[in-house]
């Protein structure tokens, strides 16, 4: 009956970005093929301290589990703690052992990551060149190194109204120029990491052929693109109740400028086949990511199934008999 607990400490020593986009795009495909049950996330809002808590769980072949992890836009200032923490149950579903427990504060970053660059691998144009990051917090660098992981000399050009975000950027990812919020959003990809609540970018700043990977709104009231844009794309989700609630669609459809009817399709059926991704060089694609508790679940089987292999991490008898 023993339980695998993982720290940061032992995800960092086995966690790889190529491990990390693997697992989260079968967890797309299997979206895709409706071979998962996954239940809405669940939030436990917390306006007095201005934050909130999240409760994702999900079942697919192999494992089920949930992650239970906070957003607290203001603990760095506040407390020098992360804005996002999360802890990962990873259980039997057969006999419903808990097979391990890890911090899911890692876990988060590097599927997020994933994510962007599994939805340009089927969304960009063909053999995309430039990758515009337009805010550069914790995130930013799993999003490049994901995005390296498909495109290895993908040219990345990074902005941020805080150089100094930038510069920590800089340092960790390494080939990394500076920008304009314009000129990143010239890239063949553009990935949006702000906590805005209202557009970050121009419509008349967005070309042809663009793919755009639509990140940082996770919470009702965020925005980074404009309705007018959203409107010139084809617009996909990971899932429609999530993007409607607090993705960066969510303000567009509670005022009535984007409808179900809008939406292309979700990743997983772009993946499997069961809609048309990009239709020319020349369209405009939007992913709107809010965060799928499959993903978690995939990485998280991925991680400890390596950390039993490298024999990381302790066994605790948690439950007893």
């Amino acid at each position: 009956m023993s339980t695998r607990i993982l720290s940061s400490l032992d995800i960092q020593k086995i966690a790889r970005m190529d491990l990390a986009v693997q697992a989260v795009e079968v967890a797309f495909r299997a979206h895709g093929e409706a071979k998962v049950l996954m239940p809405p996330k669940v939030y436990l809002d917390l306006p007095d301290v201005g934050g909130d808590f999240r409760a994702m769980p999900a079942w697919m072949p192999g494992g089920s589990g949930v992650k239970w992890v906070n957003s607290h836009p203001e603990n760095p200032k506040k407390h020098g703690l992360p804005t996002v923490m999360g802890v990962y149950i990873l259980s039997d579903p057969q006999t419903a052992r808990p097979l391990a427990i890890l911090d899911g504060t890692l876990l988060t970053a590097y599927r997020t990551g994933a994510a962007a660059a599994v939805a340009s691998k089927y969304l960009a144009v063909e053999n995309p060149k430039t990758l515009g990051i337009i805010g550069c917090g914790a995130q930013a660098s799993y999003v490049i190194e994901a995005h390296r992981v498909l495109w290895p000399d993908i040219e990345v050009i990074a902005a941020d109204t805080d150089p100094r975000q930038v510069e920590a950027v800089q340092q960790l990812v390494g080939g990394c120029s500076v920008g304009s919020t314009q000129v990143a959003c010239a890239s063949d990809i553009v990935c949006t990491l702000t906590p805005c609540k209202t557009p970050v970018i121009k419509d008349n700043w967005v070309a042809k052929g663009t793919h755009i990977n639509a990140m940082g709104a996770d919470a009702q009231g965020k925005q980074e693109l404009s309705a007018g844009t959203l409107r010139r794309a084809r617009v996909f989700v990971d899932e429609w109740t999530q993007a409607a609630h607090s993705g960066e669609i969510n303000v567009p459809v509670h005022r009535g400028e984007f409808l179900a009817e809008d939406l292309c399709g979700t990743l997983g059926h772009v993946i499997t086949g069961g809609c048309m991704g990009r239709e020319s060089s020349a369209d405009i694609t939007v992913f709107d990511s809010t965060g799928l508790a499959i993903q978690d679940l995939a990485l998280a089987r991925a991680l400890v199934d390596k950390a039993l292999e490298l024999d990381v991490g302790i066994d605790v008898d948690l439950v007893g008999h």
